[in-house]
């Protein structure tokens, strides 16, 4: 074994089972993968491709050390009949016994890691060609996962093993959690699962404590203060980095939407981007940690379509909901930075999303569109009509926020 590799042992034939961004159904000969590549990685399992609940689990394996030798990293999980998920083999024996005897399933057991399906088709059958899309799949990935820390991971998981991270589609943030009107917390959960720790955002308040008047009015028109305080609160050393954590979690919850289907990891991702995209006063302070959060925006999005169907309906309330934020920031943008040379950075990346959304869904994200007008019928006559549907996102003019003094 010179690669590293995890073996998922006694996974029943016809098994739902992922590994990042690839899902396939398990055949009686499967035993693991291989060759995987050094970062973040995430597998899942589910019993069946779509009733059932789905498990998966973090793991992190190491760039090796080129000044000493040792043995390629090698995971054993084994499949729990009972609980329908893998589980660490924490039998030592064991462990040494596969390690010993991993090259009986090398060849035949275990598949190599890819990202797609068919990486050979794409590539013409070359080894060149196939060892370039593997490359450029795992980078993609690591794009997708650069945030993402072991501290993070922990709480928002709530594991207390610092190297062993799980969570299912049914995992839930308190925030998320349906409460049953007569019922207490423990008579309306069905099956206890886990709760994630997310970080705290809420867009009902984004103003401090105390706050009144027009302090308050300006909390709410623009949520610079609430995402300083989200980003004071978040001390999970991530390295310093300013706001590292929010673009962690950010990371973390669409990857958890896109392969669990976990809606309470859907939830947080609204509710970071409802936050992000409405704050004026820090986009000047801190345009390159925005032009980051757009940029991860577009490379979220561009996986969307890996899920079969599409994993949001941009035609239905979510992507109105995308769409105003990003109209609204668009335009904050300008009133931010006033000089046209300021704010280049940010300003680039938001072009090339809006060149993406509208090349792939037809998106206009500019200001000018026809309210009211006349419009001609087959028949030659011609009628009055009055567009309401983006009524609601228009706040230019009559329809301009305003901040009152009271005397």
């Amino acid at each position: 074994m010179t690669t590293p590799a995890i073996l998922l042992l006694g996974l029943p034939p016809g098994t739902l089972c992922g590994i990042d961004l690839l899902s396939f159904t398990t055949s009686p000969r499967f035993q693991g993968i291989k060759d995987i590549p050094a970062g973040w990685h995430f597998i899942f399992t589910g019993a069946t491709a779509s009733l059932s609940i789905r498990h998966g689990f973090w793991f992190h394996i190491s760039d090796p050390d080129p000044n000493h030798s040792s043995p390629a990293p090698l995971i054993v999980r084994k499949w729990d009949a009972s609980r329908e998920e893998l589980v660490p083999q924490t039998d030592q024996a064991a462990q040494l016994q596969w390690r010993a005897n991993v090259g009986s399933v090398w060849k035949d057991g275990l598949t190599p890691y890819r990202q797609s399906a068919a990486p050979a088709a794409r590539s013409h059958g070359s080894r060149e060609g196939q060892e370039g899309a593997v490359v450029e799949e795992v980078r993609d990935w690591s794009d997708l996962t650069s945030h993402i820390t072991p501290a993070l991971l922990s709480r928002i998981t709530d594991s207390s093993n610092p190297w062993y991270w799980t969570l299912t589609s049914a995992s839930c943030a308190k925030e998320d959690r349906d409460e049953i009107p007569g019922l207490s917390r423990e008579e309306s959960v069905l099956v206890e699962e886990k709760e994630l720790g997310f970080l705290k955002v809420d867009l009902t308040r984004t103003w401090r404590e105390g706050a009144v008047g027009r302090e308050r009015t300006e909390g709410a028109m623009d949520r610079s203060w609430a995402l300083e305080e989200v980003v004071r609160s978040s001390a999970t050393g991530s390295g310093g980095e300013w706001g590292a954590d929010v673009l962690g979690e950010m990371q973390v919850c669409f990857l958890m939407v896109l392969t669990l289907a976990n809606w309470s990891c859907l939830e947080q991702w609204k509710r970071i981007l409802g936050l992000v995209f409405t704050c004026k006063r820090v986009v000047v302070e801190r345009e390159e940690w925005f032009a980051e959060v757009v940029a991860l925006l577009r490379k979220q999005l561009k996986r969307c379509e890996d899920v079969e169907g599409g994993l949001f309906d941009f035609g239905d309330e979510g992507g109105t909901l995308l769409k105003r934020l990003l109209k609204g920031f668009k335009r904050m943008l300008d009133e931010a930075f006033e000089d046209a040379n300021d704010g280049v950075e940010v300003k680039e990346e938001v072009e090339e999303l809006e060149a993406f959304l509208k090349a792939e869904y037809g998106w206009d994200l500019s200001d000018s569109y026809v309210r009211k007008g006349m419009l001609e019928l087959e028949d030659g006559e011609q009628v009055e009509m009055e567009m309401n549907d983006l009524e609601g996102e228009d706040e230019r003019g009559e329809y301009a926020p305003v901040i009152v003094e009271l005397g």
